[in-house]
């Protein structure tokens, strides 16, 4: 027995409620690169890093929300389905859940982009400046 096996896997129901309810909290980079700007782009992408590191590169077509900055008045011109995407730096940050938090007692849908800038640029994408 490995140290990977040393703790059972769990069984495909268990396994299958726990991954099908990840995706409920979270996408990646891929995906929501394969969509942006495209008719089929059905939510908004928020970088919720800070304006300075937003001027310094962000994910194209995302707004700079730091997730300090998140409240209702702000949301007001987003009807109140709409499903925002918060990103942060990567994987080290956990500005996208401090956003994702204060979305949700908001009542607002949201997931995160796992993975973040890190994430975005592993994947071979760029980002944009200004």
């Amino acid at each position: 027995m490995s140290i990977v096996t040393e703790v059972a896997a769990a069984d495909s129901a268990a396994a299958l409620a726990h991954f099908e309810q990840a995706l409920r909290f979270e996408t990646d980079c891929w995906d929501v690169h394969s969509v942006l700007g495209t008719p089929e782009q059905d939510f908004v992408l928020l970088d919720v890093r800070g304006s300075d590191s937003y001027a310094r590169g962000h994910v194209p077509g995302a707004i700079d929300l730091a997730h300090r900055k998140i409240v209702a008045a702000k949301l007001a011109d987003y009807p109140a389905d709409t499903v925002f995407v918060t990103y942060c730096a990567g994987p080290h940050c956990n500005g996208a859940a401090r956003a994702a938090i204060r979305l949700a007692r908001l009542g607002r849908p949201v997931k995160i982009m796992i993975g973040g800038v890190t994430g975005w640029l592993d994947e071979g994408f760029t980002l944009v400046a200004g």
